[in-house]
């Protein structure tokens, strides 16, 4: 099993930056593929990024695709979400998940991920 603690979310400025930060303890994180998922109120849980286990492959959003990027050390068992250029819209509670080292099915589906962190809120303000 792994344990999933995201941080570095907070309240910005649209136009501005964040970067989400993903800990993960209980087993090494190269056993996983990662994700990040985000769910606005009122809205369903819908992808954002994901990161393959070796971080060779990654895949986005076409709604954030040129502004967040999603990276990996799996030396320090951590995944990182870079978020520029912040849009009112991606006002979200952001998740981190880890899924099977190699998937079955989508890395954009998130019945592939068995493990989901708690969340941490970003809030971009017009």
């Amino acid at each position: 099993q792994v344990q999933l603690v995201e941080s570095g979310g907070g309240l910005v400025q649209a136009g501005g930056s964040l970067r989400l930060s993903c800990a993960a303890s209980g087993r090494t994180l190269s056993s996983y593929a990662m994700g990040w998922f985000r769910q606005a109120p009122g809205k369903e849980r819908e992808f954002a990024a994901a990161i393959s286990w070796s971080g060779g492959r990654t895949y986005y959003a076409d709604s954030v695709k040129g502004r967040f990027t999603i990276s990996r050390d799996n030396a320090k068992n951590m995944v990182y979400l870079q978020m520029n250029n912040l849009k009112p819209e991606d006002t979200a509670l952001y998740y981190c998940a880890a899924g099977p080292r190699y998937l079955s099915g989508s890395y954009y589906d998130p019945n592939e991920y068995g493990y989901w962190g708690q969340g941490t809120q970003v809030t971009v303000s017009s």
